[in-house]
């Protein structure tokens, strides 16, 4: 018989869930949404693009490979969700490089788990009505729906300020040649300088510039676009994170100085700030693209890729001017998934080609980046 205790999921708009407790105890609020990868839950409780976030897996069998402190996506190696919601938890992992069990992990840092929580059911609940705020713990069921019901929704909310660096730092780590999936051929003459605008980046997108040949600099979101333009970049990145795109005016209006000034590549956040400040508008999606079996299609080839994604908000495709072109669509509901502006030498993408944990389709937008820079630089040396 269990020895955990009776716990519950409680939606803002009153459904409840049962569970037992797991991880640390405690009650917690947060927006409720849902992933639907059958492995890299070790990577999805890392990505900071979750903070704020009670993560719902959809594969039933959560635990089995236990925690491998090498493979967090977050520069601390904490968890970054509120809490965690799973059908089965594995109390014991098989997996020769575990260093810690899932629950040991998540009670270490102070967050919360349930499992034994009819999954899909949930999913079905929130693919339906959509990601909404949500309590969990094992406080009584009308102290959980009190707490949801005051819950803020995701709208509005400018998450980026708790993940990015206090401070600017160089990253060196790259993943070697026997495990990077870019197959690229440096640039000529200095290896190029990237700077990296922090929105709460996964370590695997620092680790692919890495494998391009680059030095790293890693800046955070506040950072003015004359300091970053100080660095002397040959090319800059906007990273994934957290929250409302549109909450972060302070960052869509550097990123709006930047353009045109060096080559400009977004992912995910990142996408969503260009977005913005080539003047679109963002909406959120009813319940998210989060998984990483999602497909998109490249318009410039007609060729399908899968895809690794995490996001619940989306550019407007209606609202992009015309100098902005879609290259990417979802092929589920036809939202945006990439752009580019030629002039501009500026470009995004929605989904995450860096992966960790996901396919490696998408890989060669990093190799698009660096052909950017290896263009900027012709150019410059033209004028």
């Amino acid at each position: 018989m269990s020895s955990r205790r009776k716990a519950h999921l409680v939606l803002a708009d009153g459904t409840v869930f049962e569970g037992e407790s797991f991880g640390a105890e405690g009650m917690v609020t947060g927006e409720a949404v849902f992933s639907t990868p059958a492995t890299g839950y070790e990577e999805s409780i890392t990505d900071p693009s979750f903070y704020g976030q009670v993560l719902v897996l959809t594969s039933p069998e959560i635990g089995n490979v236990g925690i491998t402190h090498e493979d967090a996506e977050s520069r601390d190696g904490a968890p970054k969700i509120r809490a965690l919601v799973t059908r089965s938890l594995s109390p014991l992992p098989s997996n020769r490089r575990s260093e810690e069990t899932l629950s040991a992990y998540l009670e270490r840092h102070g967050v919360v788990g349930i499992t034994g929580v009819d999954t899909r059911a949930l999913t079905h609940h929130l693919r339906s009505h959509g990601s909404q705020a949500c309590a969990v713990g094992t406080a009584p069921v009308e102290d959980l729906r009190r707490e949801a019901s005051a819950a803020p929704s995701m709208n509005g909310q400018n998450l980026v300020t708790f993940v990015t660096p206090s401070e600017s730092y160089t990253f060196t780590e790259g993943h070697g040649a026997l495990q990077s999936p870019l197959a690229v051929t440096p640039l000529e003459g200095p290896r190029p300088k990237v700077v990296v605008l922090d929105f709460g980046t996964k370590k695997n997108i620092l680790r692919s510039l890495v494998d391009l040949g680059c030095d790293v600099t890693v800046m955070p979101a506040h950072t003015s676009a004359s300091d970053v333009l100080a660095q002397d970049p040959d090319g800059i990145f906007l990273t994934n994170g957290p929250g409302d795109p549109a909450a972060a005016t302070d960052v869509v209006a550097t990123v709006k100085e930047l353009l045109g000034k060096r080559p400009l590549y977004g992912i995910c956040l990142g996408h969503q700030l260009l977005g913005l400040a080539l003047g679109a508008r963002t909406f959120k999606l009813t319940f998210g693209h989060r998984g990483v079996n999602q497909p998109v299609v490249d318009l410039r080839t007609q060729k399908v890729e899968i895809t690794a994604q995490n996001h619940g908000f989306c550019v407007d495709t209606a609202t992009l001017p015309a100098s902005a072109v879609p290259t990417h669509r979802h092929l589920n509901d036809g939202t945006l998934e990439g752009l580019e502006v030629p002039g501009l030498f500026a470009a995004s993408v929605q989904f995450h080609p860096e992966a960790a944990a996901g396919p490696h389709d998408s890989s060669g937008f990093f190799g698009r980046f660096l052909e950017a820079m290896r263009a900027h630089r012709r150019a410059d040396a033209r004028a």
